[in-house]
């Protein structure tokens, strides 16, 4: 006898105006205007060459200590202020913060020999003195991000001006565990990769390699961006915040011929930060000197500055005072999320005034 199986199953709706809606939105995507950054208020204290040190007023001044934030030389540091809502210095400024930015501008050919010493000693020195000049204060809180924390974590190691908080988020201290591809590492520990040459032909690396740099690193996650906005792209908010971020992961700015030979040659190869033979104008870099009080933050998703190489400062630095914080986010979320404004928050109220 023969049966008849009845299924209840039924395909999903399909709505077609919806999906060409959709379609046509991921298709227009180059068509939009330009999206808007950099929302909160702010000033020019001071100018250097490209640089620019930006002050933003605290709504309401809470806090005696200022806050001076260094950012990577990659990338633009229009992300720690990206958009309403979500921004690290509009966060803090709101929380009662008098914050300062150092803002590196887009360098040009004729700033090929800028070396990480000059940027050590000639900026992040010479804008830690005007930030303590222009907001009268007696001690300064530094504050870097990435390659930005490293930085940071440099001058600190041999700053006579008074520095009572250091932060650094996903930084780069140990460059012993290698974030680049296998062969890359491998190129550089024998000497068969040797960017020496390729400076001295470009003078600075241009805007195109150091995307092409990042995204052989982080591929094929560089990618996954455009299926999420595919996915939502009828979702206007969602839109709007994925534009600024696209904004900036593709507005990388070129790197100093010197400051890459220093960053490629004494820390990828060498890494001559942690074994305390890095220099800075004839003054070693010994990272037992900062006695700061210190908080390190570190992002369990993060692809490009693992917790292996941040871990290690722990140890390094003299400082009584040490936090060290591993958040769940990545590289980027943890600055586009507004998430670092609230930590930093938490451990500056009582180590400000």
């Amino acid at each position: 006898m023969a049966t008849e199986t009845v299924n209840n199953k039924t395909l999903p709706t399909y709505d077609v105006e919806k999906e060409l809606n959709r379609w046509n939105k991921f298709l227009n995507l180059g068509n939009l205007p330009e999206p808007t950054v950099g929302h909160t208020p702010r000033n020019v204290v001071w100018k250097k060459n490209k640089a620019t040190l930006w002050h933003y007023p605290a709504v309401q001044k809470k806090y005696d200590v200022p806050l001076f934030f260094v950012y990577s030389l990659f990338n633009r540091s229009y992300i720690l202020d990206l958009a309403p809502g979500s921004s690290v210095i509009e966060g803090l400024v709101n929380a009662g913060y008098d914050v300062y930015l150092l803002d590196w501008g887009i360098p040009g050919y004729e700033d090929k020999d800028i070396s990480i010493e000059d940027y050590v000693m000639d900026y992040i020195k010479k804008g830690v003195q005007r930030t303590l000049r222009h907001s009268g204060a007696n001690e300064v809180s530094v504050i870097g991000y990435c390659l930005g924390g490293t930085l940071a974590a440099i001058y600190a190691a041999i700053a006579d001006e008074p520095i009572k908080n250091l932060a650094v988020a996903t930084v780069p201290i140990d460059f012993g565990p290698a974030t680049i591809p296998d062969k890359w590492a491998e190129g550089l520990k024998n000497g068969s990769f040797n960017v020496d040459r390729f400076i001295d032909v470009y003078g600075v690396i241009p805007p195109q390699y150091v995307e092409g740099m990042f995204r052989a690193i982080s591929s094929p996650i560089y990618y996954s961006p455009y299926v999420a906005f595919l996915t939502r792209a009828t979702d206007d908010r969602f839109v709007e915040k994925w534009r600024r971020m696209d904004k900036w992961t593709k507005e990388h700015v070129p790197f100093t011929g010197e400051a890459f030979r220093q960053l490629n040659n004494d820390f990828f190869r060498d890494n001559k930060l942690v074994k305390g033979e890095f220099s800075v104008k004839g003054k070693v870099v010994n990272l037992g000197n900062i006695k700061a009080n210190l908080l390190i933050v570190t992002s369990k998703n993060d692809h490009l500055v693992p917790e292996e190489q941040s871990l290690p400062m722990v140890e390094l630095v003299s400082s009584e005072d040490k936090t060290y914080q591993l958040v769940q986010a990545g590289h980027v979320s943890l600055a586009l999320t507004g998430q670092f404004a609230k930590i930093l928050d938490a451990w500056l109220r009582d180590r400000s005034n």
